[in-house]
């Protein structure tokens, strides 16, 4: 019992998230046994790796109470770029994915440089660059998709790696792994958490508050490019128009998953568990049916009770405090 008090300790939200998540399936499985099925719950995975790739990414940026609304943007400037390496100039397919990634955290940084040594509010500069991003993705395709991309790349990034089970969830786990050890075991991490609590203490500290935040900007320009070359690879295309309100669902994932918009609270694993209920609520309406005008009703009211119970909570944890 004592184990477990100590694996729990402090997983509080997690907890009620996973609970959630169950009791939906639950739900869901009640009214259409075939929601239960194990092709459907792979699924329900397999559809949450994108956004939660993307969700994982930003996770970071909230938690120093920043935001990020240009990562749609990236991921169609990444789809582009990887589609036109790996059709245009015959790129070797790890190489296109190893300067994917570079690419993304380049553009990530940019985006942090606008927040640090512009100073510009994160939400102004990353709209400023959604458009502008948007805009070089469309000019370096002259407006049209990238066709044709090889077999091998949409088997490394999207095949199955054993029977029906896609690849695309280990690049998931993997990430959120690495995410979670940069969070919550090196000093950038603990940073990063400082920025969100109290941004001028942190910088009273000594610490390098605009080198934290334009780590936490690469993170989230890597975030979207991992994401980008997933969707690359499913959809054997690539888009300009690819990655538009994706930041939207990524948001709502990390909200839901317990990270404030306030900063300075927040973890993987409720990213990440915040990705596969909003997968679990749209393929639970899908197979029961629910017009799909509903689901972004449904969407919309999940991300308004997660915030209202973040209210909730801080409002328990301050009597608590207050008792003791």
């Amino acid at each position: 019992m004592n184990l477990i008090n100590r694996l729990t300790k402090g997983m509080g939200r997690e907890i009620g998230l996973l609970v959630t998540l169950f009791l939906m399936i639950a739900i869901f499985a009640l009214i259409d046994p075939i929601y239960l099925s194990p092709g459907n719950l792979l699924d329900i995975v397999d559809q949450s790796t994108i956004n939660g790739i993307l969700a994982i990414g930003i996770t970071f940026v909230i938690i120093t109470g920043g935001i990020d609304l240009s990562i749609g943007s990236i991921m169609a400037i990444v789809i582009v770029s990887v589609g036109w390496f790996l059709t245009k100039q015959g790129m070797n397919p790890i190489l296109a994915i190893i300067l994917g990634i570079l690419l993304g955290a380049v553009i990530g940084l940019f985006n942090g440089l606008l927040v640090t040594k512009f100073k510009l509010q994160p939400f102004i500069a990353t709209l400023a660059t959604m458009s502008a991003f948007r805009g070089v993705a469309y000019i370096i395709t002259n407006g049209w998709p990238v066709l044709d991309i090889p077999q091998n790349y949409r088997d490394m990034m999207d095949g199955d790696l054993v029977g029906n089970f896609p690849i695309s969830i280990p690049i998931l786990l993997a990430f959120a792994i690495i995410s979670h050890i940069i969070l919550k075991k090196t000093r950038t991490g603990t940073f990063v958490f400082s920025i969100g609590g109290n941004e001028e203490a942190t910088r009273l500290s000594g610490i390098n508050v605009d080198f934290t935040k334009m780590v936490t900007y690469a993170l989230c320009g890597v975030g979207a490019a991992l994401a980008g070359m997933v969707m690359l690879a499913r959809l054997g295309t690539g888009e300009p128009a690819a990655g538009q309100g994706y930041e939207l669902y990524a948001i709502a994932a990390a909200a839901i998953g317990g990270t404030s918009l306030a900063g300075g609270k927040g973890s993987i694993l409720g990213t990440l568990l915040g990705a596969l209920i909003l997968s679990a609520l749209k393929t639970g309406l899908v197979v029961v049916g629910v017009d799909s005008f509903w689901q972004y009703i449904a969407t919309g009211s999940i991300i308004a009770v997660a915030a209202y119970f973040e209210i909730i909570q801080s409002k328990f944890s301050g009597f608590g405090k207050r008792l003791s």
